[in-house]
């Protein structure tokens, strides 16, 4: 997995390159009728086949990239360490220390490190991000009653 660090914002000209790749590559998928189809590397001659879901991907990979926005792929069954937890849920790693202490985040030890799996990242940083929402509404009704906020 890539560090935050690495993932760098596209250029102008990539941003141009991969909208036009994303066109040309969209346009073909909807004609394929194949799960492994073979494309052909122009420069060697040299045919690949490649999965059609990794075609796909790389269609979503051109669209984020033409769009100018940084991106960055993480498989999903993948074990992080607690230093890379805390970076996708944008806190400090002895704060996730004290996440994963209270029983909060599952994960397990390799040794007399902690493991978590990504997919239990992404599922609490899903309900922290519904429950802050909620609790934004709350406050937005309570000042309502009071009159403090013009509706």
């Amino acid at each position: 997995m890539s560090r935050i660090e690495e993932v760098q914002k596209p250029s102008k000209e990539e941003q141009k390159t991969a909208m036009a790749s994303y066109n040309a590559l969209s346009a073909m998928l909807e004609q394929l009728d194949t799960e492994n189809p073979e494309i052909e590397i122009e420069e060697t001659q040299e045919k690949i086949r490649i999965p059609l879901l990794a075609l796909k991907l790389l269609a979503k990979i051109l669209k984020v990239t033409s769009q100018g926005k940084p991106f960055s792929i993480v498989p999903i069954a993948t074990e992080m360490t607690t230093q890379a937890a805390a970076e996708v849920l944008g806190c400090s790693r002895p704060h996730l220390i004290k996440i994963l202490d209270a029983g909060d985040l599952p994960f397990t030890k390799v040794g007399k490190h902690r493991r978590i799996k990504y997919e239990d990242v992404k599922a609490y940083r899903d309900q922290m991000k519904a429950n802050q929402e909620r609790l934004i509404v709350e406050i937005m009704k309570g000042d309502e009653e009071l009159g403090l906020y013009d509706s």
